[in-house]
């Protein structure tokens, strides 16, 4: 396992080109559930289990952490990515290969023992790899459930990401954070020891893992039917299904005018006649 080496200098940096990147590439963030997640981070430690779709995932969930949700978050990734881009190391990234057994529980304990404390938080793509995102199932594995089973006392929360393509130019990026799983957190040993207070859930790793799936799949669900309401609107609304823009580029000045000029220049100046290939004219009865 390669442990975080996360650097608060850089982490800003970063983060602040990670938020450059999106705005410059999405034409609008919708997100739901960003402002419950926060107030929570302020009360307990965050398991945030997400599904993994895209290239841009890394970025966007370092975005999240840092400007919407305001908290010390950091990431389980593939040791092999990780070596190849040892800088995100830097912003709290930790390595596990998925392929020896040692490493994925040295990971989970690593991963238990960072969720120590409110404002802190662990983001996990449950799925090991990046799959569509209308897949189903979604095949997630059972880490992020044996992290929850041994961080007792990290509060579990569903994310989805979701990338779409809609009536504009530019791309818009769906996030969508449900609501938390499981029991209250609780008080005790955050390896495993037994609690002080109210009893969570049974420690079933499997039906932790079912459970964490279905709730990705129900967040996946909710932002297709926004896209759906928002079809074929000509102007984005503030609220569409829940979920609120936290971002909105303005089309380009540049663009608008050319396009307007290029109507003007094409748009016929007389009514149009009808003809067949070959020269012939159509029935015009």
């Amino acid at each position: 396992m390669i442990p975080a080496r996360k650097h608060r200098w850089f982490n800003a940096w970063f983060a602040a080109h990670a938020r450059s990147r999106i705005h410059g590439t999405f034409g609008a963030v919708l997100a739901r559930g960003v402002e419950a997640a926060r107030a929570l981070s302020a009360e307990a430690p965050l398991l945030l289990v997400a599904n993994h779709s895209s290239w841009w995932d890394p970025l966007v969930i370092l975005h999240a952490s840092e400007h919407l949700l305001g908290a010390d978050a950091y990431a389980m990734m593939n040791a092999e990515n990780l070596r190849r881009l040892p800088f995100f190391a830097l912003v709290g990234a930790f390595g596990v290969d998925l392929d020896l057994p040692s490493d994925g529980t040295a990971a989970i304990r690593y991963a238990a023992r960072l969720l120590d404390r409110p404002g802190r938080a662990v983001w996990i793509f449950a799925q090991g790899r990046e799959r569509p995102s209308d897949e189903r199932p979604l095949g997630f594995r059972a880490g992020a459930a044996q992290i929850a089973r041994v961080a007792r006392r990290a509060r579990v929360l569903p994310v989805a990401l979701r990338y779409e393509f809609a009536g504009e130019e530019r791309p818009r990026l769906y996030l969508s954070i449900g609501d938390p799983l499981g029991g209250e957190p609780v008080g005790g040993d955050p390896l495993g020891g037994e609690p002080v207070g109210s009893p969570r859930e049974p420690r079933d790793t499997e039906g932790a893992r079912a459970a964490q799936e279905r709730a990705v799949t129900a967040e996946l669900d909710r932002i297709h039917r926004a896209i759906a309401e928002a079809a074929g609107a000509r102007d984005l609304p503030l609220d569409v299904g829940g979920f609120r823009w936290v971002h909105r580029a303005e089309p380009s000045a540049i663009g608008r005018a050319a396009e307007r000029l290029l109507a003007h220049w094409t748009r016929p100046r007389a009514p149009l006649t009808p003809r067949l290939p070959g020269g012939g004219r159509g029935d015009r009865s």
